[in-house]
């Protein structure tokens, strides 16, 4: 958890890491992007928070809670 920074945002691929990027990026918590949008849906995981049509993100204190929580 050391690695994402204290406040901002975090798009999908850096949450559950993305092995096909260059270079791979690590996955914060690894879960399949399915099951990502289901815990958000049902309230497991965080709300995102729509910056444009085509951008999503989610609050790094909202990742720390959930991480913390787990």
């Amino acid at each position: 958890m050391n690695q994402i920074s204290e406040i901002g945002f975090l798009r999908l691929p850096q949450i559950i890491g993305d092995p096909k990027a260059v270079p791979p990026i690590p996955a914060i918590i690894p879960i399949k992007k399915s099951a990502w949008w289901a815990g958000c849906k049902d309230g497991r995981y965080p709300a995102p928070v729509k910056l444009s049509p085509r951008v999503t993100v989610w609050k790094v204190e909202d990742i720390r809670a959930l991480i913390a929580a787990a």
